[in-house]
């Protein structure tokens, strides 16, 4: 079948904004992170050539997380403005590109990639998940993979792809285990706190020996080192409640697999209007002549 790459937009977009020095049009509106949006897709396009890209963002957050934990990714700091402003472009040149935008209001974006990328893989299709974000890992498989940038302390490692083997080699755990094992450790991106004084480690020992979180739990009086059997009995519930925030909704709708065309005439106008000059000067030669690339 058809090998599809499924980007969350959000993740990428901050790359593309810390990854560029701050341009701007000659009114004063930032344009640095679209120089790096669309050079990223171009280059992840001729990297990886697959049938279709679907591009995911954010729109109003999880409000099932937020009822369940009002404190919910209430540390992230707000968006830098230059980056909030260039959002709504960065939609449009995407749709422009011809790759489809996928959003829904109240769903976080992560959700809708995983619900897509699972049902994708079902329909025997290859999936590659762009992302740094560690959540994915617990939907890769066979078919779905996770398409690493380059690390900001290492660039030079460049694009990796995180596969099952991967997944086990970086984490300890198997894809299945990685919700529960993020209950365990917590995820400070999202606001989760794990349980005190686990780590990584101990976390995938404990899961190595017992299997799932509820094994854990069940097994709290033989857990080493035994400081931690009363506070995993005492805060069972706790825990549980961190299973299911880091837990994926795969049941959420999904858009159709199909390729959507670019709108040339569109996305010549905009990187004009952008004065995103030789970005427009590739786009000329990429959609006229696509032998060339």
């Amino acid at each position: 079948m058809a090998k599809w790459m499924l980007v969350d937009g959000f993740n990428l977009a901050f790359r593309a904004f810390y990854g560029m020095p701050e341009l701007t049009r000659t009114d004063g509106f930032p344009t640095g992170a679209l120089h790096g949006w669309v050079k990223s897709l171009w280059r992840l396009e001729d990297d990886q050539q697959p049938a279709a890209t679907l591009v995911f963002f954010d729109l109003g957050g999880s409000q099932d997380r937020l009822a369940l934990h009002p404190e919910y990714k209430a540390q992230r700091q707000e968006t830098p403005e230059a980056l909030e402003k260039q959002i709504p472009v960065i939609k449009q040149l995407t749709r422009a590109m011809g790759f489809v935008g996928v959003e829904r209001d109240g769903v976080e974006s992560d959700d809708l990639l995983a619900a897509q990328a699972v049902a994708l893989g079902r329909e025997d299709h290859d999936v590659l998940i762009v992302s740094a974000d560690k959540d994915f890992a617990q939907v890769v498989n066979d078919r779905i993979k996770i398409l690493l940038p380059p690390p900001t302390a290492n660039p030079k490692l460049g694009w990796r792809v995180l596969d099952a083997g991967g997944v086990a080699e970086k984490f300890g755990v198997t894809p299945a285990q990685i919700a529960d094992y993020l209950a365990l450790v917590g995820d400070t991106s999202d606001n989760i706190p794990g349980l005190a004084g686990v780590g990584p480690k101990t976390a995938a020992k404990w899961l190595q020996e017992h299997g799932t979180l509820e094994g854990v739990i069940a097994n709290a009086e033989s857990l080493k080192p035994d400081r931690f059997r009363p506070v995993v009995a005492t805060d069972a519930e706790r825990l549980r409640l961190n299973r299911q925030l880091t837990t994926f909704n795969l049941a959420l709708p999904t858009v159709e697999a199909v390729r959507a065309e670019p709108q040339v005439g569109e996305l010549l106008r905009l990187l004009e209007e952008l004065e995103m000059k030789s970005t427009l000067v590739e786009a000329r030669k990429r959609y006229t002549q696509p032998e060339l690339f």
